[in-house]
């Protein structure tokens, strides 16, 4: 009697990466609402702008390595590089840039390396580093929530900013942008200012960035999302946080005047958005249990060295990629011990 012996892989779910990738796209849709809702037209622009260059960029490169290009397109892979980039940026990017930005993300860092499953780096991040260090002003021009917005922009002023590099008339760019939650506090406090006095400002909301904290609370509720499709597993979320909130709570405990409450850091910049849709990925990130509480605990400590003695404030794009060099060393040494083989030592 013949026994059929189907090749790898042995998942008999039908088109598995499409599936995952599909359900990240909709877990990024509460956040993705409430960026717009706070940040205005700019972000769906920058989310429209971002897909067409990942798709047409990917469909380019495969067709010059002569590789089909409609079973690559679906599975959804540029498009989550693209979402997840066109978010982390901000919504006044011009044009270019953000086109730029993809080109960079999907032709050197994915392609290059022979395409998904190949790169050793987050395209999204590693693409947001290339062009944060290339082009800082652009990269930190970012707009304030509505709440705070004297000069609200509307879709066309959107229009314009982006695609001419213009602000409205009558308006300087000044005027239209502000700092950070995170740039602001590094700044005031290097103007030795304490927490007590900076938080009297009208950017800090409960905990912390006022409209950036909902927009995390709402990326949260996608990351538990993918948790509870299991589309994502516990251990590297969880440790990040964990130790960014440990770490972060120790410094507030010995002088809380220099260093903010630790749920600032959660819910200002994108430390929810990197713990469950960017750590995560499965092609960059550990692979082994253990070893996913050691990728993500590494990345919250140095999400926090990086905000508090670093040159950028939100820091997770660089805690994320420096993590990823050194992936599958603690892969190497984290994997269980193979059944039947004996350590070493036992020799």
């Amino acid at each position: 009697m013949r026994f059929p012996t189907p090749s790898s892989p042995h998942d008999p779910r039908p088109h598995s990466v499409q599936r995952a990738m599909g359900e990240v796209i909709l877990a990024l849709v509460p956040g993705v609402i409430a960026m717009v809702w706070y940040f205005g037209w700019g972000l769906l622009i920058n989310l429209v702008l971002a897909t067409l260059g990942a798709i047409l960029c990917e469909a380019l490169v495969l067709q010059l390595r002569g590789r089909p290009v409609l079973p690559t397109l679906s599975d959804l892979s540029a498009v989550v590089t693209a979402l997840l980039f066109a978010i982390a940026v901000p919504p006044t990017l011009p044009w270019w840039l953000t086109l730029l930005g993809m080109a960079f993300a999907i032709v050197v860092v994915k392609q290059l390396y022979g395409g998904l499953g190949y790169n050793p780096f987050n395209p999204a991040m590693a693409a947001y580093v290339f062009l944060l260090i290339s082009y800082p002003t652009a990269m930190t021009a970012w707009l304030p929530p509505y709440m705070l917005a004297e000069h609200p922009l509307g879709l066309g002023d959107m229009l314009q900013v982006i695609f001419l590099h213009h602000p409205p008339a009558g308006l300087e760019w000044d005027a239209i942008t502000r700092a950070t939650p995170l740039d602001s506090l590094r700044t005031q406090l290097n103007l030795q200012q304490m927490i007590s006095e900076i938080r009297q400002s009208p950017l800090w909301g409960d905990f912390g960035g006022r409209g950036w904290e909902w927009v995390g609370n709402w990326f949260l509720l996608g990351g538990l999302y993918l948790l509870w499709r299991r589309v994502i597993s516990w251990h590297i979320p969880v440790s990040m946080i964990g130790a960014l909130l440990v770490v972060a709570g120790l410094f507030w405990l010995v002088d809380p005047q220099t260093h903010p409450f630790p749920a600032f850091h959660l819910f200002s910049g994108g430390t929810i958005l990197g713990a469950f849709f960017i750590a995560t990925d499965p092609v960059t990130a550990t692979t082994t249990r253990k070893g996913q509480l050691i990728f993500g605990a590494s990345i919250g400590v140095l999400v926090l060295v990086i905000r508090t003695w670093g040159g950028y404030p939100d820091a997770v794009a660089f805690a994320v990629l420096l993590m990823n060099i050194v992936a599958p060393t603690i892969d190497q040494y984290t994997q269980s011990r193979v059944f039947g083989h004996r350590r070493r030592s036992d020799d």
